[in-house]
């Protein structure tokens, strides 16, 4: 029996792999533009205690918010105020702040009518909308978390879906409930409403990109098939990049929600002019339907189909001729040393990456600097590191690359807190490298992690460590708020992730130029990875190894 490829070999590369190819890689537009949409939506703003216009001069009135010292600066206080009855009291009286009473004897309350916000950056975010300061900080952070939670569930459920109801469909209920969960969240009304929609759509996001990039594997052939990976990425970018430019021009969070669903619209197009994946049709057995597809595939590239093109199908053939296979399952990953000590260094790395990558997505607009600038810069990097990645998968051994993408991460984020304040240029300078080598990094461990395991349990070990490594993208958050305490521990505990993950990382098997392996007995023979610092010459007793 002929393979799928032979069978379906003369539709060849033409007019509707093009448009399948721009089609499905602009799906990722709305992805790129969402992703960190949260770094302007609920970007922080300068406030302090609101005092109601109530009677007091005007000295007092500008001496209610009690000022503070915060890094070696003086600004107003942003969660205190001097108590309103004494200073009304004192204001009647006549007595003059700082000249009749010493300020520090007053004693301070809470913002108890709510707070002031600056409008010098932006007109609103959330923050503003629902108070998020002070003792409700803390709600900003879990925001950002819960969205990747959502995408953490995507990433298990997605490919259950459209292996279930079909690429086409999924890829289509994905985009439309993106967009309309987007448009939903400008009419939220508390924090806990937009938190809700915020994490379905995560959800709703990691569904519409890991869709998308499996049709278009699936369905595109030849040239188009292999830059098809580096297309999506590139659109990814693409639509990062737009959303630091809608922001500059619109300071408003609703607003600025509405022009980022507007990629959304390409679900017209997809609708019309990308078809069901043949592939996944005549692997249920639908293979008329198959037939029909590939048959309007080869009139779009002008070609002429065979009369009956799966001539050998028979429904009952799989039941027959195949013999009963073995399955596989999670428990596999960890039931012998050598597969045990691959999937944790490997859950280690990724968990790492995916948590510096999103740290540094979110808190680059913050650092130093214009904040529309900064963030477009750093979306700007990633289309030059999907380049490299892809060159690096051609020509570079995968540990080297990896750990050297890690160190280079870890170097930059050291090195940003050694520079002067005023150096803003530099920061920006070392943050784009550090954006570039992680997000490298991140793309690259897809194939690496892929190659390390055998066909019979590849989808299930590398499905498990990026679900472990979507974890690290909830903590991020988390270790971003360590700047509450230190402004530079967030980074510092990013570059000593780094350092650990590269130094795991050179006990991991190399790929580069290697047959994939089959079975889980392969994996068993691969040779043993000695300690890299160590000769086993001089001391054949200590020598560290791990099977893999």
């Amino acid at each position: 029996m002929r393979t799928y490829e032979e069978t379906t070999g003369f539709v060849g590369d033409g007019c509707f792999q093009s448009v399948a190819f721009l089609l499905l890689s602009a799906s990722a537009l709305l992805c790129g533009a969402y992703s960190f949409s949260i770094v302007f939506v609920g970007a922080g703003v300068s406030h302090h205690c609101l005092v109601p216009g109530v009677n007091l001069t005007q000295d007092w009135h500008n001496a209610t918010i009690p000022v503070e010292v915060v890094d070696g600066g003086q600004e107003l206080s942003r969660c205190s105020r001097y108590r309103l009855d004494v200073v009304r009291n004192l204001s009647a009286q006549g007595l003059v702040p700082g000249r009749d009473v010493n300020l520090t004897d007053v004693e301070q309350e809470g913002c108890l009518d709510g707070w002031s916000y600056s409008r010098d950056v932006y007109q609103s975010t959330i923050v503003s909308e629902f108070d998020l300061v002070c003792s409700e900080e803390w709600k900003k952070t879990f925001i950002a978390t819960v969205f990747y939670v959502g995408q953490l569930c995507g990433s298990l459920f997605s490919g259950q879906i459209s292996d279930r109801f079909g690429r086409k469909p999924t890829l289509i209920a994905a985009m439309a409930s993106l967009t309309i969960l987007i448009v939903i969240q400008w009419f939220s009304q508390t924090w806990t409403m937009f938190c809700i929609i915020y994490s379905i759509s995560g959800f709703s996001l990691t569904t519409v990109y890991t869709t998308a990039f499996v049709l278009g594997t699936e369905i595109l052939t030849g040239q188009t098939q292999i830059m098809f990976p580096l297309g999506i990425n590139c659109m990814f970018s693409v639509g990062y990049m737009l959303l630091p430019l809608s922001a500059y021009f619109l300071r408003d969070w609703k607003s600025l929600l509405l022009v980022v669903s507007l990629p959304g619209l390409f679900i017209i197009p997809i609708w019309w002019l990308i078809p069901e994946c043949p592939r996944w049709l005549h692997s249920v057995g639908r293979v008329e339907e198959a037939e029909a597809v590939i048959r309007k595939m080869a009139k779009f590239n002008k070609v002429k189909p065979p009369t009956v093109i799966f001539e050998d199908y028979d429904a009952n053939d799989i039941e027959i001729k195949t013999p009963l296979k073995k399955y596989h399952n999670i428990l596999h990953l960890v039931k012998t040393k050598n597969i045990r000590n691959t999937t944790i260094i490997t859950c280690v790395v990724w968990f790492s990456i995916r948590m510096a990558y999103h740290g540094f997505s979110l808190s680059t607009s913050e650092l130093h600097g214009d904040p529309f600038l900064s963030c477009f810069i750093s979306a700007a990097t990633e289309t030059p590191a999907y380049v490299s990645m892809w060159l690096a998968v051609k020509y570079v051994p995968r540990r080297t690359t990896i750990i050297c993408f890690l160190l280079t991460t870890a170097l930059s984020v050291f090195f940003v807190q050694l520079v002067p304040e005023g150096l803003f240029f530099i920061v920006t300078a070392l943050q784009v490298v550090g954006k570039f080598a992680i997000t490298a990094g991140a793309a690259l461990m897809y194939v690496y992690a892929a190659e390390l395991y055998p066909t019979v349990i590849r989808n299930t070990g590398t499905g498990t460590c990026s679900t472990i490594a979507r974890l690290g993208s909830c903590v991020a958050p988390f270790v971003l708020s360590l700047r509450t305490y230190f402004k530079y521990l967030p980074y510092i505990t990013f570059g000593l992730m780094g350092v650990l993950s590269a130094f795991a990382a050179l006990f991991l098997p190399e790929t580069f130029r290697r047959p994939l392996l089959q079975t889980i007995q392969e994996m068993h023979k691969r040779e043993r990875i000695k300690h890299p610092f160590i000769s086993k010459k001089q001391h054949p007793a200590s020598a560290a190894v791990i099977e893999s």
